[in-house]
């Protein structure tokens, strides 16, 4: 959005310069006292259809970054899930987070596999994303300078109800430790975007949170994919219902 000024963030304290340095794997029994969960109820519906609108589209229709040998690239992307990087700091927990270059474990049940440990997958998720509900949260204070603490690179706040102010969206990109807004939603280390989108999902018509593909194209869901897919087929004169 046009009133999104490229800004430093400054703090009373100077934040680090370099990510924090990842721990070496701590025992069985330290990661067993952890509390990964605690029960606690989503605030409202709305937050949780948005973060499932950031999190399904990217496993049904994005293949990932691309790498230098021009392969496609791991990710995991998680929504209301604990960020550890320490096992003497309580998480951070996002409305949704996504990591590139990392793979969830196959037994998720394993108490070490139940959060995103830092030491686990060996670095810190590539973004950050926190849908503002109320002035609780302190997205724009506390938790800003929390997450460049941990050398997330990218961290956004989406405020539909304009909690924080008049700026729905805005994107921060981590230089030498510090948040710099950005001017755009690019998050090129990513090769995403992000677009404010006027439409209707699961029954529901409002402004979305959604993802680009780095240009304008949205990265569609599956129910929108296979709308698509239908149609294709009604055009080739193949009745989809008949195929199932």
């Amino acid at each position: 959005m046009s009133d999104i000024m490229t800004k430093e963030v400054t703090s009373t304290e100077e934040p680090s310069t370099t990510p924090p340095p990842l721990l070496n794997p701590p025992s069985r029994l330290a990661v067993e006292g952890l509390v990964t969960e605690d029960d606690t109820p989503l605030d409202n519906l709305f937050s949780e259809k948005q973060q499932r609108l950031l999190t399904e589209p990217l496993y049904s229709s994005w293949p990932g970054p691309v790498g230098e040998a021009g392969e496609r690239r791991p990710f995991l992307a998680a929504a209301n899930v604990g960020l550890f990087s320490s096992l003497h700091q309580p998480p951070l927990v996002p409305d949704m987070f996504l990591s590139l270059d990392v793979t969830a474990p196959p037994n998720l049940w394993e108490k070490s596999h139940r959060s995103y440990f830092f030491w686990e997958y060996g670095k810190a998720p590539d973004v950050a994303i926190e849908v503002v509900s109320n002035r609780k949260g302190n997205e724009a204070g506390s938790k800003l300078k929390d997450y460049a603490r941990l050398g997330i690179p990218y961290y956004v706040i989406y405020d539909p109800g304009r909690q924080l102010g008049e700026t729905v969206l805005r994107v921060y990109e981590l230089h030498v430790g510090k948040y710099q807004a950005r001017t755009d939603y690019a998050l090129p280390g990513v090769g995403l975007s992000l677009q404010l989108w006027e439409g209707t999902y699961e029954g529901v018509t409002d402004t979305w949170l959604r993802w680009c593909d780095g240009g304008s194209r949205l990265v569609p869901t599956g129910a929108e994919r296979a709308v698509r897919l239908a149609a294709k087929l009604r055009e080739l004169g193949v009745d989809p219902d008949q195929l199932v």
